[in-house]
């Protein structure tokens, strides 16, 4: 090991023993500088990434009990929220509809449609991302489609002899694979990990609001992402394809491997009735008021709406899978365990960790001491303080991962709306959109740096595109945030 990774090593035990030892922040109270310390040695782990992620996410299991924050079992059951099981389901959901190929089917049906030019190729890969990683993980999408990207990249070179126009196509085509595959996660809930790691610290801060659910989500989240989409795809354009003419190559390329797939198989169609089931319980399951008269969910039919979440919805649909058997392969359910254990367990215990601080920013008392330290928000405009908030996120999710930056952001944020007079979805939703900005660096999102390995990226192009993005997106999350939040 060299160097710099014992000092990265070394770095976070040290800020915590010098912040116990040197920076008393309440008398009265210990646990609050106990608590400042953890989060220090955390934050310096996950932003350094001195280890893997997942190890730093066990750190909070072992000192917010050493230190008398709270008991091993308090931060044990942080660890297994029913959020946990949302995302556990809506992943082998996303398992089975790879494992029978749906998604190329989807993939090749929309570029068969819109693939014509060179600008028309780009709308519709973008668009196939946006729309698969709506409810699908982003880095599954990415991984899904990239392989696609790269034989589309290479029928269009085969029709174009100047080396700068072949350069700039398969850059943007692999650049706009990754941008879009980010900007649909914030449609949804399940679309990326941040969004349910919010849902998460907002249904247990406060538990009597009652206001946020997956629909609810998705009017705000949908007409913010969908309007992202098209400006990012006018941004790349402008930048990569300004100059690149019309070019002539195979119309039928698409069409030709869509019809190469052949007809659905039973499996994939009973695939996508239950992704499609899935889809509509979550949005139906609270009422829609309209106003003048409002439609009843069926979560109403158990009694208390809270009995069954969505996250219920997501395991009985993904159970569904393992038991339905397949057509075409005897013997065999739609879903297999061993290709469900594929389940990123690095991010369950991200989530996991990301509760149990909540939880230490509660019991140590650490939230009612930022919010007392944090008085001049009081008197700082709301537009101000969304876009400060913003800045701040997108700013840490390009060095650092979303997720944590999302994780260390949101108990601060609570703290902050204690001492506002003002709704608490208005700060933490436009947070963790932008923790969804993150398009000026390969290592800002895995989806960037999945595309970044094609070696067809320069850096300097993924930077040149992702300054007019992450700026043009703070100011889209901002705009949506006052016109649809208050």
């Amino acid at each position: 090991m060299n160097k710099s990774y014992w000092f990265k090593l070394i770095s976070g035990p040290l800020a915590a023993a010098l912040i116990i030892a040197f920076a008393n922040l309440d008398e009265a109270n210990p646990l609050v500088t106990y608590m400042a310390a953890i989060i220090a040695w955390i934050a310096i782990w996950w932003f350094t990434e001195v280890v893997h992620l997942a190890v730093t996410s066990l750190l909070p299991f072992i000192l917010l009990p050493l230190l008398g924050i709270c008991d091993a079992k308090t931060v044990a059951y942080q660890y297994m929220d029913q959020v946990i099981f949302l995302f556990i389901g809506g992943f082998i959901i996303a398992f089975a509809i790879e494992r029978w190929n749906l998604h190329k089917r989807i993939a090749l049906k929309i570029l068969s449609l819109l693939g014509r030019s060179p600008s028309s190729i780009l709308f519709g890969i973008m668009l196939t991302a946006y729309l698969l990683s709506m409810w699908i993980s982003n880095t599954a999408t990415t991984m899904m489609l990239i392989s696609a990207v790269i034989a589309v990249v290479h029928q269009v070179e085969l029709h174009i002899k100047d080396q700068k126009q072949r350069n700039n196509i398969a850059t943007v085509l692999f650049i706009g694979l990754a941008y879009s595959a980010s900007i649909g996660g914030m449609a949804t809930l399940v679309g990326t990990p941040p969004n349910m790691i919010f849902y998460r610290f907002y249904t247990e801060a406060y538990p009597g609001n009652n206001d946020l659910d997956f629909l609810t989500w998705f009017k705000i989240g949908f007409p913010l992402s969908l309007t992202f989409l098209v400006v990012c795809f006018f941004v790349l354009k402008s930048i990569f394809l300004r100059k690149v003419a019309h070019i002539d190559f195979d119309k039928n390329y698409f069409l030709k491997e869509y019809k190469h797939l052949g007809k659905m198989s039973a499996e994939e169609k009973t695939v996508g009735a239950i992704f499609i089931t899935t889809a509509i319980l979550w949005f139906t399951r609270s009422g829609m008021d309209f106003g003048n008269f409002s439609i009843p969910g069926w979560g109403s039919l158990f009694g208390k709406s809270e009995i069954v979440q969505d996250s219920t919805v997501a395991v009985v649909m993904a159970l569904l899978l393992f038991i339905i058997p397949s057509k075409n392969e005897k013997g065999r359910a739609l879903i297999s365990w061993d290709e469900a254990s594929k389940l990123p367990f690095d991010i369950i215990l991200l989530f996991g960790s990301g509760f149990a601080i909540a939880k230490g920013f509660e019991l140590s008392g650490l939230s009612n001491f930022l919010a007392a330290q944090l008085e001049f928000f009081k008197t700082a405009n709301i537009v101000v303080i969304i876009l400060l908030v913003c800045l701040m996120i997108t700013i840490i999710s390009e060095l650092a991962s979303n997720i944590a930056s999302i994780q260390l952001a949101l108990p601060i944020l609570i703290s902050i709306q204690k001492g506002l007079d003002i709704h608490p979805l208005l700060l933490m939703i436009p947070a963790t959109f932008a923790a969804s900005l993150g398009f000026m660096l390969p290592v800002a999102t895995a989806p960037n740096t999945i595309v970044f390995g094609s070696k067809r990226i320069k850096v300097n192009d993924m930077m040149k595109a992702g300054i007019f993005l992450d700026v043009a997106g703070i100011l889209l999350i901002l705009l949506f945030s006052l016109l649809l939040l208050r």
